[in-house]
């Protein structure tokens, strides 16, 4: 193997034509058909009879989807589709006899659904694979030596490297390893909408592991750049204005057929964006249940092969879309205190701006690379083995059998899903990186919250943030307090510590708050002028801070303090 040169890693799969997404790509119309005939397969026996209770269903909500969310890349003949099932369903089924209508059903069923196939299945060029890794790699190089120089014309000169910038670590080795024999399925945190280009990119371009595939929202491809893009690169489309039950379980098939196929997958665990700033507490079964079916689909066939859960950790000092997933969270939870604002994430100017202000300010972007796990939520090695909690090597097979035999049991399944989630949650806490901005956030709220113990966090929320000040001497001695409760819970394996939370105290307090929000118009913290420290906005403040919570840490820390207390601003 060629030695890696600084921290990126050679690919593990020199030619893209070797990878499993390009293959499965190269045999669309198969994978299509197999797609459509096992959905149908699969809701025939779910639903049997009623199945034409399904279909009607799905027409109803189809027509109120046409009406309400009508979107540019909706295809033209969208009503008459869905007109012609209208008619063929009242037409010729119900008013048939029960067999006649289970053959009709069954038609109009498979009609649906190679509809949704064909929508959502994307396809591969290594032409374009290979045109967006070079583009990637020079824009954010060029994009990066310009901001940190704050000159344009050093646009076309590299000195630094965004390969230097997003760090990768962890697991990577082991992760490398197994994507050789067998199917890696990428589980990280979710943040932002930049999650599944970060995680693409450093990869495929850091750690060498092939380009995952992974759910695009279609409404991405309402424009002509993006759509060319995530056509070509293996996405596969996801229309969330479609919850009707074909639509969802033709997804989930999807997902299934293509990691039995060792298609790499993205999954989002916690399904959405965190809106609170928090690492994932539960998790969606739906796509994370299909790596389980795979894997018993595997065993059934005896084929041997295993998929490998991975766990990623994303560490943002800072987050695009933080004011508007916190406003939203706090309008969920305070009810009418809180009104939603506007996702500047959809705006490419903010996108822009975003990257510009990141790499300006010298930050970094961490993925950490949790332990591999088995569905059923074992640790492997590096060969793949499985084993349990005391080390006793498993064979993954035995546990999807019955009187010996490897079948199908949903419920047993589910259960399955169920525990596989509360691993991956439990990786997240361990091999979270705790950042200095991070640590800082959580410092200052909680001196906010010592200060005001008989508010609520809504109470709190709603002080005037600019009528507040710190000494930064007792946000350096409240600091000095965390950093020793966070190096006895790093010594435990409860988490981990980024390499700036063993700075010198002072140090640490003033890269965390260096680093923490400059992009935001109000920024979470602040030095003014008078040396003391200050937030802006105490919403963003409490985002920022919800990343290190659910260790305890509140409790574990005595924010008591002989330091000078929190003082309004006019005092001064």
């Amino acid at each position: 193997m060629k030695e890696k040169k600084s921290n990126i890693y050679p690919h593990v799969f020199e030619n893209i034509a070797d990878w499993p997404m390009y293959k499965q790509s190269e045999n669309r119309p198969q994978f299509v058909r197999q797609l459509t005939e096992e959905t149908c397969d699969r809701l025939l026996k779910r639903y049997n009879s009623d199945i034409g209770d399904v279909i009607a269903k799905a027409i109803y909500d189809e027509r109120i989807r046409m009406k309400e969310e009508p979107w540019k890349i909706d295809p033209p003949d969208e009503k008459g589709f869905w007109k012609k099932i209208q008619k063929g369903l009242v037409k010729r089924s119900l008013d048939k006899e029960e067999k006649e209508a289970e053959v009709v059903n069954q038609e109009l069923l498979q009609s649906i659904v190679n509809r949704y196939a064909e929508e959502i299945v994307g396809t591969f060029q290594i032409k374009t694979m290979k045109f967006a890794r070079k583009f990637t790699t020079f824009f954010l190089n060029r994009l990066l030596n310009t901001a940190a120089s704050r000159n344009f014309r050093r646009f076309y000169s590299v000195k630094h490297r965004v390969s230097e910038r997003l760090k990768i670590e962890g697991e990577v080795e082991k992760v490398r390893k197994l994507s050789k024999k067998g199917t890696v399925i990428l589980v990280p945190t979710h943040f932002s909408n930049l999650d599944s280009f970060i995680v693409g990119y450093g990869m495929d371009q850091i750690a060498g592991i092939p380009f995952p595939s992974f759910a695009a929202g279609l409404n991405l491809y309402n424009t002509g750049y993006t759509a060319y893009y995530m056509n070509r690169l293996g996405c596969y489309r996801v229309d969330r204005r479609k919850k009707n039950a074909i639509y969802l379980e033709t997804l989930k098939t999807m997902s299934k057929l293509s990691i039995e196929q060792g298609v790499s997958n993205l999954i989002y665990a916690g399904g959405t964006r965190s809106r609170s700033g928090e690492l994932e507490q539960k998790v969606k079964m739906g796509l994370l249940g299909t790596a389980i079916e795979a894997q018993r689909a595997l065993s059934e066939r005896g084929e041997g092969k295993k998929i490998f859960v991975v766990p990623i950790i994303i560490g943002y000092h800072l987050v695009l879309e933080a004011p508007y997933l916190i406003d939203e969270f706090l309008r969920r939870t305070g009810k009418e205190h809180y009104h939603k604002s506007k996702d500047g994430s959809r705006s490419i100017r903010s996108s822009l701006k975003f990257a510009w202000n990141y790499f300006s300010q010298e930050s970094e972007i961490r993925l950490s690379f949790g332990k591999p796990l088995d569905v059923l939520g074992n640790f492997v090695d590096e060969e793949g083995n499985s084993y349990d909690r005391f080390g006793k090597q498993l064979q993954i097979e035995d546990y999807f059998k019955t009187d010996g035999v490897v079948q199908a049991d949903y419920q047993r399944e589910r259960e399955y899903t169920k525990i596989l989630g509360e691993r991956i949650i439990e990786r997240f806490h361990k091999d979270n990186v705790v950042l200095c901005s991070h640590a800082v956030a959580f410092v200052l709220f909680n001196l906010l919250r010592k200060q005001h113990p008989d508010l609520d966090l809504y109470g709190l929320l709603r002080l005037p943030a600019e009528d507040f000040e710190f000494p930064f001497e007792q946000v350096e001695a409240a600091m000095a307090k965390l950093v020793t409760a966070l190096i006895n819970l790093e010594e435990q394996g409860q988490l981990k510590l980024s390499e700036q939370i063993r700075w010198k105290t002072e140090e640490l307090v003033r890269e965390g708050i260096k680093l923490s929000g400059a992009f935001h118009a109000q920024q979470p913290i602040k030095i003014k002028k008078n040396g003391m420290v200050a937030s802006e906005s105490f919403k963003l403040l409490f985002y920022y801070h919800n990343r290190i919570t659910h260790y305890g840490l509140e409790k574990m820390v005595d924010w008591s303090s002989k330091e000078k207390t929190p003082v309004l601003a006019a005092a001064y």
